[in-house]
């Protein structure tokens, strides 16, 4: 516990800042090394999947938002555009949570080298390309529709479960996947289905009633929600499903934090 407390994160954030921040540096750049068009392709994919998901619940499926103020495909696009963003933070650092140790086993051989910076700088690098494509969504919505809403000051504080949720997942798979090679597989499937299961595409009001407590289990449905409320449509968010959203993420973290230091020991004997 002594360990625990005198490594906390936000201590090994500011101590190691400089080496967190060239290893999100180096993440983002060798996800698309070697490629013709480079970091572009943390544009292009995003609105290549929303030019096709739009048209299939746009057009096909026929969807709309509660609190659409238009029913064109471009708000309905921005708004499927915000929840993708959103997720894609949570994806990214869950599917590569697995592999995150066993890929840098150099590191682990390394007495001196602080371990705990790597769900850090892979947190990092989600975080960078989620600013990256809110830019675009924010562009999108003055072009499209006219207008930028102050609840959108709220962002920071409605992003600190999905980071905390996302980080806490993090320690923890990356933990675990040092010993339990199959868990890559795993964690993908999950993923896949939390992606249906998570109002992205639909609001929460197009599933049936006695199913919405269900929806409501996954943990990201009131982080998307709440997001999308304060950045498309300008609605001040649930404090109240915040502040729970907040404390079970943070529990997360906590619980997940402490996982790695306890196990990290055994890192070096596995790989």
């Amino acid at each position: 516990m002594n360990d625990f407390l005198s490594k906390n994160i936000i201590s090994l954030i500011i101590k190691h800042r400089e080496l967190v921040m060239q290893f999100i540096k180096r993440e983002l750049i060798t996800k698309y090394k070697g490629s013709f068009l480079g970091r572009f392709w943390s544009v292009i994919t995003p609105l290549m999947m929303l030019t096709i998901y739009t048209y299939v619940f746009s057009v096909i499926f026929k969807g709309k938002w509660d609190f659409a103020a238009t029913s064109s495909k471009q708000e309905f696009a921005i708004t499927l555009f915000c929840g993708m963003l959103v997720f894609a933070v949570f994806s990214e650092c869950v599917t590569k949570a697995p592999t995150l140790i066993t890929n840098n086993p150099n590191y682990v051989k390394k007495v001196v080298f602080p371990l705990e910076i790597l769900p850090v700088s892979l947190l990092g690098s989600a975080v960078v390309n989620f600013l990256i494509g809110l830019s675009i969504l924010l562009v999108g919505k003055i072009i499209f529709l006219h207008n930028i809403s102050w609840s959108l000051l709220y962002l920071p504080l409605m992003l600190l479960p999905l980071i905390f949720l996302s980080l806490g997942l993090v320690y923890i798979f990356s933990s675990l996947g040092v010993f339990l090679r199959d868990l890559e597989h795993s964690i993908n499937i999950i993923v896949q289905a939390l992606y249906m299961l998570t109002p992205i595409f639909y609001p929460v009001t197009a599933v049936p009633e006695n199913l919405r407590g269900i929806l409501y289990i996954n943990p990201l449905t009131g982080i998307v929600e709440n997001i999308r409320n304060i950045v498309v449509w300008g609605i001040q968010p649930n404090f109240i499903n915040w502040s729970i959203q907040l404390i079970v993420s943070l529990l997360i973290l906590i619980v997940g934090y402490w996982w790695f230091l306890r196990t990290r020991k055994g890192f070096a004997d596995v790989l």
